[in-house]
């Protein structure tokens, strides 16, 4: 397997901002467009030639893939839960992290919103650590092949999985006749957001497991439908069409509660912004978020008491902004009530925001630099989706164009 220094090529910043020159980007991303092709050739429909020389093919890191919408505020759940994470899986797996803007739109949505905020997650990624020369950052609806490799896992997939998927049932209750047909399909879409790059892991919360099983599910049933035996005996390559994709859930911090009920997730469409601290909060914002936040009557603090969710969850938001163990953050509130942690909370979570802020400041203040990333990705991620939306058209028994319009 070849090291990380050949896979990944090497930027020196060339601004004060950190961001690298043009020149570098490019040559960066043709290099992981080539590693991207050469899993994509070992599986070409045309036949090789008999009088060519036989080329070994290049084994390639396993594959990541994940993505946020862009809507509303991203905050602390979105970043701790998942974007930092990615962060270190940039140096052990192929990583795709896309904006998931058409997953935005299965609900009202306010355009020119959506623009802005399309922008400002790309942003927010590369603030928090996700370097474009080592993944492939990209917005999800400039690679058509995502849509179109929907269509064809709707017209698989039976209509009774979808009825089963709990958070239709209760964004459909909030929505009532207005809900959508999009708000129910949308899990195929992210079926194919994950199968068009041949994922082999996917971080997902607990809360996005049972999308992940039908995923796995809707790929297992194309790979039965149309793959195997009876594509090869068709002309084609045979084998599976998809890999089935592994759920990667992090050990600690994958669900961030809301500040005002222990027991909820921390969302970004909650009406009371109290409920969570956004990334782009003031100081002081973060400060009076933390002295209102919910706790209980206990004086002293505890963790993993299931019968005490604020503190567990306070607890764990000082440990993962500090990246301190569980014996050291027991050693620093030893002795100490609400009243003494809160402050010590709030210090905590704005020393490790802050250099996020100021970075996404600088990003921010370059619109032409995120839309080039966003570019150069999107070109990127087209060659790994097109080649296995040509392998799904073939399996299934489409004539496959010779190139892509």
């Amino acid at each position: 397997m070849l090291s990380s220094k050949h896979l990944r090529p090497v930027l020196q910043p060339c601004s004060s901002a950190g961001m690298p020159c043009e020149a570098q980007l490019a040559q960066a991303f043709r290099s992981r467009r080539q590693l991207h092709c050469s899993a994509a050739t070992a599986e070409a429909l045309t036949e090789p030639s008999t009088s060519a020389p036989a080329v070994a093919k290049t084994e390639r890191r396993k594959r990541v893939l994940s993505g946020v919408q862009p809507t509303g505020q991203l905050h602390l759940g979105n970043y701790m839960g998942a974007i930092r994470n990615w962060v270190n899986l940039q140096e052990q797996y192929d990583t795709f992290y896309c904006v998931v803007d058409l997953h935005a739109i299965t609900a009202p949505h306010d355009p020119v919103e959506l623009r802005a905020a399309t922008r400002s997650v790309a942003a927010t990624y590369m603030a928090a650590g996700i370097d474009p020369a080592k993944a492939s950052i990209f917005v999800q609806s400039h690679v058509t092949a995502h849509a179109e490799l929907n269509w064809l896992l709707e017209c698989v997939t039976p209509i009774g999985w979808l009825n089963r998927m709990i958070q239709f049932k209760e964004k459909a209750r909030k929505q009532g006749e207005d809900v959508r047909a999009g708000l129910m399909t949308y899990p195929v879409l992210m079926a194919a957001d994950i199968l068009l790059y041949q994922a082999d892991l996917v971080p997902v919360g607990e809360d996005q497991k049972q999308h992940l099983e039908l995923t796995r599910d809707i790929a297992e049933r194309m790979n039965g439908l149309y793959g195997g035996k009876k594509w090869k005996k068709r002309g084609g390559r045979g084998g599976n069409i998809f890999k089935v994709p592994e759920p990667l859930i992090p050990p600690a911090g994958a669900r961030i509660m809301s500040l005002q009920d222990g027991s909820s997730k921390m969302s970004k469409s909650a009406e009371n912004d109290a409920s969570r601290i956004n990334l782009t909060d003031s100081p002081d914002a973060i400060r009076n978020k933390v002295k209102r936040c919910k706790t209980d009557s206990f004086t002293h603090l505890e963790w993993d008491n299931a019968e005490r969710p604020e503190a567990t969850n306070l607890l764990t938001l000082y440990q993962l902004s500090t990246s301190k163990t569980k014996d050291e953050v027991l050693s620093d509130i030893e002795g100490k009530n609400w009243g003494a942690f809160k402050p010590m909370l709030a210090d905590a979570l704005i020393a490790h925001l802050e250099p996020i802020q100021s970075k996404y400041a600088a990003i921010m203040a370059d619109p032409s630099h995120v839309d080039d990333v966003l570019d150069k990705g999107a070109a990127a991620a087209a060659e790994t989706a097109n080649a296995t939306l040509n392998l799904v058209k073939d399996a299934m028994g489409f004539v496959v164009p010779k190139r892509v319009y």
